[in-house]
């Protein structure tokens, strides 16, 4: 009996382990699922582009001489007719007097050689001196007249020259660093340049696009039932924290060639600039609206899966399947795609995000809603 109990045992703890029960099979992963959107999408194009002033002057000397005074805060707003710099005027002052000088002896000229000639000429009609002494008041005094017109020019152009020692800012606007200090030496020149003078009022953007985008746009606003005229050629401005610039802008214009350097053209777009934020320089990005698709499928981004240009999503199926579909992206559209092609109204999509979920996968589906922008909007918040 000593024998058979420890196998008895045994026995007893092998059929009890048989009968526990096999673990319930894993649940379905639950996924986030959502029906493809179809309505009207505008399609922006984004371009690269540069800001400039209204106005943006260059202030350059028009005499030579030594600074005296600079007259404004650099970075500060100025004045038109307000005096920006002083050039040393004593130079230009001397030589206006010297002008004067000579402007006054050349009228005692003038005066003399009229009273010759009053006195002369009555003789010369009695024939009490000759006709050679007549000619030669005459030409004495036509000389005094063309010496007059020479000093009273020379002394003008004086005047003009010690005026140019006041520089004066032509515009209103935001003046930047100098480029010259109290003491320097300038001379005229276009490469002599002491400052520059932005009106800021509205601002300047000119972008650049390329030929085929040009021929595309222009052939789709010339046709008689466009979509795109309505627009009026408005665009949006982003800045370079990728944030949104309040305002509006339209395009002015276009410039007259393509560049064949490049194979571009340029636009400029005016932005009314009210808080001053827009300066000159700044690089930004343009939205220009350049196409309208009629009951476009649109889906998010990060629902779409890029393996080697081959983009694909999951479809939910029949009995909550999902299965690997091939899609054709059009344009980017805020934070979504426009599906050209391998989607439907009405299809459901996972939005994946998981390793774990393959084709073929049955899920839990978790439906959500999502609009066009829902994304970007939800992180400015």
């Amino acid at each position: 009996m000593n024998k058979i109990y420890p196998s008895a045992i045994l026995l007893l703890f092998f059929l009890s382990a048989c009968k526990k029960e096999t673990p319930p099979p894993p649940k379905p992963l639950e996924i986030s699922v959502l029906t493809v959107l179809n309505q009207d999408v505008n399609v922006e194009s984004e371009y690269t582009g540069q800001t400039y002033g209204l106005s943006d002057i260059q202030i350059n000397p028009r005499v030579d001489g030594i600074i005296m005074s600079q007259n404004f805060k650099e970075g500060g707003f100025v004045t038109k007719g307000q005096v920006l710099y002083t050039i040393d005027p004593l130079p230009y002052k001397t030589k206006m007097d010297e002008a004067a000088g000579a402007l006054a002896e050349s009228q005692a000229s003038l005066a003399k050689t009229k009273a010759d000639l009053d006195m002369i000429a009555p003789l010369a009609k009695i024939n009490a001196v000759s006709q050679r002494e007549l000619i030669s008041a005459k030409s004495a005094y036509s000389a005094s007249q063309a010496k007059i017109k020479a000093s009273q020019a020379s002394l003008e152009n004086s005047k003009i020259e010690l005026s140019y020692c006041r520089i004066i800012a032509p515009i209103s606007g935001l003046i930047g660093i100098s480029k010259v200090r109290v003491g320097d030496y300038v001379r005229p020149g276009a490469a002599s340049v002491l400052n520059t003078i932005s009106d800021l009022g509205d601002v300047r953007v000119r972008f650049t696009m390329s030929e085929q985008e040009f021929l595309r746009l222009f052939r789709e606003f010339n046709k008689p039932n466009s979509s795109l005229k309505g627009s009026g050629a408005v665009v949006s401005l982003k800045l370079s924290d990728d944030s949104v610039y309040p305002e509006t802008g339209k395009v002015s214009f276009a410039d007259r060639q393509i560049d064949p350097s490049t194979g571009a053209i340029t636009f400029e777009a005016a932005f009314s600039n009210p808080d001053k934020l827009l300066r000159p320089g700044q690089y930004v990005k343009i939205g220009l609206l350049t196409d309208i698709r009629k009951d476009a499928i649109v889906i998010p981004q990060r629902a779409v899966i890029e393996v080697q240009g081959i983009y694909q999503v999951y479809v939910l199926g029949k009995d909550n399947k999902v299965n690997m579909q091939i899609v054709k992206p059009g344009p980017a559209v805020k934070d979504g795609y426009v599906i050209e092609d391998g989607l439907k109204p009405g299809d459901k999509i996972a939005m994946g995000g998981t390793s774990l979920l393959k084709n073929g996968s049955v899920i839990t589906p978790k439906v959500i809603q999502w609009q066009l922008g829902q994304t970007q909007a939800a992180a400015t918040k």
